[in-house]
């Protein structure tokens, strides 16, 4: 598949840079990455918060990288093409590439459920292009654009926000047709600094709508409701929704089964994905199809197949199961985890670590989540790390680990054959390496 080939001095004009060198080189692609680079790439040094880009320059074309994007006095490397901000300027290269593209563009947000919608919905579209893994930030959605390919048929862009204006900062390179919002929960509060904080946030994608765009947005959710001059199609469990799915059915996999009501027409779809959650996901992608009016029908059966995100209630069965959603947590996503695992058969034992960034609401949301666990007869929960109030919700019920080696002693001694044993986390307690532990164990 192709991409685009762009000339050093083109892409200078159009990101307001300077070459210095060959301005005939020809480029093929775009990466930030100094190890994955590939022949006839533009390296694009960004900086993280432990590191600078600038310093992997060197290695860049070493790799065999045939130009550089770089700050003034940061490299003598040629030929490259200075700027006064290389972040700023991934974004400029995206949008270069988001203009040479005719097809439609779906973008997602929320609080919870983005990749899994995006999932589902790349499925169901033959040949569309999707965000690799979660490549939701200031530099994955550039990074998703410009690795469009031409024969893509879709583009599906998963966005994630931190805070007022970063949807919109990104707005040059999305451009969308469909925005699809899939809920507003309790995440970043610390960042939002309040509710309608958030809401004002997610909804920056609508605002960045074409002309005939359509907002896909949950039904339960009035603070998405501004424009009533933005075609809406709407999801969720509200019978008067555009789109309700129900769960019928889960298997021993944590896979459900869902009745699909959209326009009239009744569809039963089998998941290939884990957890009770995937309902809302699996409206929202319906949603999305409805906007860009697909074949419904066609769309659900592909959709089905579509396997998710690694860490993400990714379900191994062995002498027992592990569920490894390692990858993030917040109030909602651990919330359907308990009541999917819950509702799986043998003995219920959770692993949890801190659910970030809820600021004023932490230890409240994580008492409910502990109250939540004992409500569904789960057998244990080990908490990693600091509580944050998982104990106050269920005191006879936690038990502390000091970190992931105490957590996999403790499970040696409590673990059953036939057990369910959750790993939920966000991502920076690193239970991921927790759940390689035991699905190593498990299948041994």
């Amino acid at each position: 598949m192709s991409n685009f080939t762009w000339s050093l001095d083109e892409i200078a004009q159009d990101v307001g840079g300077t070459v210095i060198g060959d301005g005939a080189t020809l480029i093929t692609g775009v990466t930030t990455d100094s190890r994955s680079v590939t022949p006839d790439d533009l390296f694009v040094p960004v900086a993280g918060e432990r590191f600078d880009g600038h310093d992997f320059i060197a290695s860049a074309f070493a790799s065999g990288a045939s130009a550089t994007i770089a700050e003034p006095d940061r490299t003598e490397a040629t030929p490259r093409i200075e700027v006064a901000n290389v972040g700023q300027t991934l974004v400029d290269l995206a949008a270069k590439r988001r203009r040479e593209l005719f097809i439609p563009v779906v973008a997602i947000t929320g609080s919870t459920g983005k990749t899994s919608t995006k999932d589902l919905i790349a499925a169901g579209i033959a040949d569309s292009w999707a965000s690799p893994r979660s490549f939701n930030n200031e530099v994955g959605v550039p990074l998703t654009v410009l690795g469009t390919p031409s024969e893509a048929s879709a583009l599906i862009i998963e966005v994630g926000s931190r805070g007022t204006g970063h949807i919109r900062w990104l707005a040059p390179c999305i451009k969308p047709n469909v925005s699809v919002v899939t809920n507003l929960g309790v995440v970043h509060l610390e960042t939002f600094g309040s509710e309608n904080g958030l809401a004002d946030a997610k909804y920056e994608l609508i605002e960045l709508l074409s002309e005939d765009g359509v907002a896909v947005l949950p039904a339960d959710e009035p603070r998405l409701r501004r424009d009533e001059s933005v075609s809406t199609i709407t999801f969720g469990a509200d019978p008067d929704a555009d789109v309700t799915v129900d769960v019928v059915d889960m298997d021993a996999m944590g896979r459900p089964t869902l009745a699909i009501d959209v326009g009239g027409e009744h569809l039963v779809a089998s998941l290939s994905m884990s957890g009770r959650h995937q309902a809302s996901n699996v409206a929202a992608a319906v949603a999305a199809a409805v906007a860009l009016g697909l074949d419904v029908k066609a769309f659900v059966a592909s959709m089905t197949k579509a396997t998710g995100s690694p860490w993400r209630m990714d379900v191994h069965p062995g002498r027992f199961t592990v569920v490894n959603d390692a990858y993030n947590a917040n109030p909602q996503s651990v919330a359907s985890a308990l009541r999917t695992v819950a509702g799986m058969k043998g003995r219920s034992v959770a692993v949890l670590g801190p659910m970030a960034e809820l600021g004023s609401a932490c230890e409240s949301e994580h008492s409910k989540m502990g109250a939540l666990a004992a409500e569904l007869g789960f057998s244990e929960v080990i908490v990693v790390g600091v509580d944050h109030g998982y104990a106050l919700g269920a005191p006879e019920l936690i038990s502390n680990a000091s970190s992931v080696s105490d957590a996999v002693d403790i499970l040696a001694d409590t673990l059953q054959p036939g057990d369910v044993v959750l790993v939920k986390a966000s991502r920076s307690a690193g239970l991921e390496r927790l759940a390689l532990k035991l699905i190593k164990d498990a299948t041994q």
